[in-house]
C-alpha cells in the first residue's frame, strides 16, 4: 500500500518535472529560422532593388568591355580614376548617366566623359634602345632633342615614355598610351627588376660594393639592391646593378652617395625585356606575349 502510494507520489510528480518542456519548445529553431529568413529576404530585396540608371547584370558578350576600361583605352585617365568619374555620375552611355561599377559597353555605344565624347584607342607598346643626347624632359631647350623624335611614325596614338631618362642615360625605354601601364611602373613598390650597366669615374672599392649590396638609405628612403657586381672582362669602374626601380636618378644617387661620379648609365634589361636584336637608336613593337608578361609582372 505504501509502495503504491509512493508510486502515485512519484507518478504525480512527473508533470512538475516536465514543466521545462514548453520552454524547450520555445527555444526550438523553427520560429527563429522563419524570422531570420524573412529578414534576410527583406534585405536581399533591398540589395537587388534597381538603382537609378543601373542596368541589370548580365553575361559579358563578345566585343564588350567594362566602362572603366573603355575610358582608360581612350587615354583620358586610368581605370581607377575612371571609376571615380563613373560613381560621381559624370559618365553617360547613349545619353544616360551610368553609375554602376562593371557596366559593359558594346561597339557602337556613345560614351560621353565629363562632357566629351570618347573614342577608344588600341593599346600600343613600343620599346626603344635610347642613344645619348636625347631626353624625356620637355623643357631642356634646343640643345637636347626629345626621345619622341626617335619613335616618330611608329603610331598615330598619343604615347608617352614610361619613366624618365636624362641625356647621358642610354638603353631600354618603353613608350605606350596605356595609362595603367605608365602608372604601374611609376609606383615605388613595383615588382619587376631592371638591370643597369654603370660607368664610374674610378674603380669601385670592394668594401663599397659590399655596402651597396646590403642596401642603403637615400633621402630617407630605403633602397633595396638585388644584385651588384663588377662586369666580367671590364675595368672595376664598370658595374652591373639590378634593382626594381625604373627611376634612373636613384641609380645615380647610389654611387654618388659613396663619392663616385657616374659617367654613363645604360639600362640593359627592363621587366624581362632586353636589347637583343635592337641596335642603339632603333625601336620595335612588343609582341603579344611580351605585353602579357609586362601586365603580369
Amino acid at each position: 500500500m505504501n509502495n503504491k502510494e509512493g508510486n502515485n507520489k512519484r507518478g504525480g510528480s512527473r508533470p512538475s518535472s516536465n514543466k521545462p518542456k514548453p520552454a524547450m519548445q520555445k527555444r526550438a529553431q523553427g520560429p527563429k529560422k522563419a524570422k531570420v529568413t524573412a529578414k534576410a529576404a527583406e534585405e536581399a530585396a533591398k540589395k537587388i532593388e534597381k538603382k537609378p540608371n543601373q542596368a541589370p547584370k548580365r553575361a559579358k558578350a563578345k566585343d564588350e568591355i567594362r566602362l572603366n576600361k573603355y575610358i582608360s583605352n581612350s587615354g583620358v585617365c586610368s581605370r581607377r580614376d575612371a571609376d571615380i568619374y563613373i560613381q560621381s555620375g559624370n559618365v553617360k552611355v547613349n545619353g544616360i548617366p551610368v553609375t554602376e561599377m562593371g557596366y559593359l559597353v558594346k561597339p557602337g555605344d556613345d560614351v560621353n566623359f565629363d562632357g566629351v565624347k570618347l573614342t577608344p584607342e588600341k593599346k600600343v607598346y613600343i620599346l626603344l634602345n635610347k642613344p645619348k643626347n636625347f631626353t624625356t624632359a620637355l623643357d631642356e631647350g634646343q640643345e637636347y632633342r626629345n626621345v619622341l623624335e626617335l619613335v616618330k611614325g611608329s603610331t598615330t596614338s598619343k604615347i608617352a615614355a614610361v619613366g624618365r631618362m636624362d641625356k647621358n642615360t642610354t638603353g631600354l625605354l618603353l613608350f605606350t598610351n596605356d595609362t595603367d601601364m605608365i602608372r604601374k611602373f611609376s609606383l615605388p613598390n613595383q615588382k619587376s627588376s631592371k638591370i643597369y650597366q654603370v660607368s664610374l669615374d674610378k674603380n669601385l672599392k670592394f668594401e663599397d660594393l659590399e655596402k651597396i649590396s646590403k642596401g642603403l638609405v637615400l633621402d630617407g628612403h630605403r633602397v633595396f639592391v638585388e644584385e651588384v657586381s663588377y662586369i666580367e672582362g671590364e675595368a672595376k669602374s664598370e658595374i652591373g646593378l639590378k634593382l626594381k626601380t625604373s627611376n634612373v636618378k636613384v641609380v645615380r644617387n647610389i654611387f654618388e652617395h659613396f663619392d663616385y661620379d657616374v659617367l654613363r648609365i645604360d639600362r640593359v634589361a627592363f621587366a624581362g625585356l632586353t636589347k637583343k636584336n635592337l641596335p642603339r637608336g632603333n625601336w620595335r613593337l612588343l609582341t603579344e606575349q611580351e605585353i602579357i608578361n609586362l601586365k603580369n609582372t
